[in-house]
């Protein structure tokens, strides 16, 4: 089992930035990829960005230049920094966690909920 706690949401104006932060525990040896989803009201959870533990990084298309994903893979935390928020980043972020890209099994966290207000 892995547990992932999130943690850097709140509220922030358009155009400012946010940084959230994801620390794991429990079984890490077994992830590969860590990452983050969104999901806003409404709206099917969706992926933002997510990493390797070599570094490998994937984007979403509309988010890249905007959010940077990176790891710490000494503390078992994995980061995303959030640049000139738009009101339509608002969502609750999930942290994720699982053994390789194409895995059946995926931890989640308990979310974080980021509002930019405009």
């Amino acid at each position: 089992q892995v547990q992932l706690v999130e943690s850097g949401g709140g509220l922030v104006q358009a155009g400012g930035s946010l940084r959230l932060s994801c620390a794991a525990s429990g079984s890490i040896f077994s992830i590969n990829v860590m990452g983050w989803y969104r999901q806003a009201p409404g709206k099917q959870r969706e992926l933002v960005a997510e990493i390797t533990r070599g570094g490998t990084t994937n984007y979403a298309d509309s988010l890249k230049g905007r959010f940077t994903i990176s790891r710490d893979n000494a503390k078992n935390m994995v980061y995303l920094q959030m640049n000139s928020l738009k009101p339509e980043d608002t969502a609750v972020y999930y942290c994720e966690a699982k053994p390789g890209t194409y895995s059946s099994i995926t931890y989640w966290g308990q979310g974080t909920q980021v509002t930019v207000s405009s």
